[in-house]
């Protein structure tokens, strides 16, 4: 079995469309505050980083964040959060009847 290196052509951000849709969200960031010393900017990179992979829900991993993916904490997150569902699923359940008594 073999693997062979593929790329896009060059100067057609189409052809690496993910990649290209993620470095124009903190080119985008960073532009809109001026950082005057360059610890500043790398604070700033740092900072969308960490939210980015720590924080913000990721629609494509069924809301989770890379991180909980990426170590493992997934599926325990998902039973979970199915388990709060039905608990809640059960308890309106209960209240509709009562209220429709």
């Amino acid at each position: 079995m073999t693997c062979t290196l593929s790329m896009g052509g060059r100067y057609h951000p189409q052809t690496q469309g993910k990649i290209e849709r993620w470095h124009q969200t903190p080119k985008n960031r960073i532009l809109l505050e001026n950082h005057y010393l360059p610890g500043a900017l790398r604070q700033t990179i740092n900072a969308f980083v960490d939210h980015d992979n720590h924080r913000r829900y990721h629609e494509s991993l069924q809301n989770l964040t890379p991180a909980e993916v990426y170590f493992g904490r997934g599926q325990t997150i998902l039973r979970h959060r199915e388990k709060i569902k039905q608990k809640t699923n059960e308890t309106r359940r209960l209240l509709h009847r009562k209220s429709a008594a």
